[in-house]
């Protein structure tokens, strides 16, 4: 069930009183302190859009970061792009994490479920949408969305900060694709001092800090580029990531995706 925040906007959001459903993702294994995941597990991508001046998003979040810490989902390696909306920033508490640019991607997906922008809504490889705080149902699209045919993705961070980016094997039938870089932080909290969640310490999934394009994909189905990373010195590099996504442009389905630790200089991922 979904309620309308406010009648001076078009947005909806999940309603406060719903009923949360087990931690335990529908009966599969938990695979605790699993921080780094298995080698050969599809990555997908779980897109939560959210902000902090909505009283339905915390639990929406907590569930994201738990399956993004915890890595529960056998055979799968869940990656968190938390993207904070600012739709809700005129109602009582300025989401210091949100940003326009949000808004219209999430806008973008809406054009396509057809279903209109509301907090918290989970997107799933670009395919799937429903309300984010359904553990269940969280659990269970990431691992149908695994079983979907993805190109190869392959990422190196070079001793100058740039990332090396090259896709391959994108799947037959693919239309015209994006690259897309995201920067994400992990380990964000924010004290909240009005609105709905006046009072209350929110702590994130991965937040997106920047998205931004690289390129398209070539007719042959591949690419290749290098990219400046561009970290603000505010960002704790211990806590960052380099996701690179590939969004086929009209339907805005992802057909690929690695993601990066920045920790460390000279590391590749490859998925």
């Amino acid at each position: 069930m979904k309620r309308v925040a406010f009648a001076l906007l078009p947005f909806l959001t999940a309603a406060s009183a719903a009923v949360l459903i087990s931690a335990r993702m529908a009966g599969l294994p938990m695979t605790p302190n699993a921080d780094m995941p298995s080698a050969g597990n599809v990555p997908v991508v779980v897109e939560l859009f959210t902000s902090e001046g909505c009283s339905s998003c915390p639990s929406a979040d907590a569930a994201l970061r738990e399956l993004e810490t915890s890595q529960s989902v056998p055979g799968v390696e869940v990656i968190a792009l938390g993207q904070h909306v600012d739709y809700w920033n005129r109602l009582g508490w300025k989401d210091p994490f949100s940003s326009a640019q949000f808004t219209e991607r999430q806008r973008e997906y809406a054009k396509g479920f057809g279903e209109g922008p509301y907090t918290p809504q989970a997107v799933v490889n670009g395919r799937y949408e429903f309300v984010g705080s359904q553990r269940t149902t969280l659990a269970e699209t990431v691992l149908k969305a695994a079983k979907a045919p993805h190109a190869t993705v392959h990422l190196t961070r070079a001793a100058n900060g740039t990332l090396a980016v090259h896709v391959a094997d994108v799947p037959a039938g693919t239309q015209a694709a994006d690259v897309l870089l995201a920067l994400t932080e992990t380990g964000l909290a924010t004290q909240v001092g009005r609105g709905e969640n006046s009072g209350r310490l929110l702590r994130h999934a991965a937040v997106v800090r920047a998205l931004r394009p690289l390129g398209t994909v070539a007719a042959d189905g591949t690419f290749a580029a290098t990219a400046p990373l561009s970290l603000d010195g505010q960002w704790k590099t211990a806590n960052l990531r380099a996701v690179v996504l590939v969004q086929e442009h009209a339907s805005r389905h992802i057909v690929g995706v690695a993601s990066l630790a920045l920790a460390s200089q000279g590391v590749t991922a490859s998925n």
